[in-house]
């Protein structure tokens, strides 16, 4: 296909009517927009949930364990009546 002949089925494709696109498709459209939407932002919303409350768990346990405490050694008895 030369490009002449390219350029003459372009233009063919370019002058053809457009399609007739059903009636109801604009409206089932919009409701499957709005329904992603909503799902996303509850999907994100779940997400932000979680990790707060992960961020709290570990906030917790890091309060009551103290692990940057180092741990009392075991190997020597505590020095008493000196």
């Amino acid at each position: 296909m030369n490009r002449s002949q390219r350029e003459a089925a372009v233009r063919q494709i370019m002058e053809r009517r457009a399609p007739t696109v059903p009636s109801g498709l604009y409206g089932d459209a919009v409701r499957r927009g709005d329904r992603m939407l909503r799902r996303r932002r509850a999907a994100r919303r779940l997400l932000w949930l979680f990790l707060l409350a992960a961020a709290l768990a570990f906030a917790v346990w890091a309060l009551t364990a103290r692990p940057w405490v180092e741990p009392p050694s075991q190997t020597t008895p505590p020095l008493t009546g000196w």
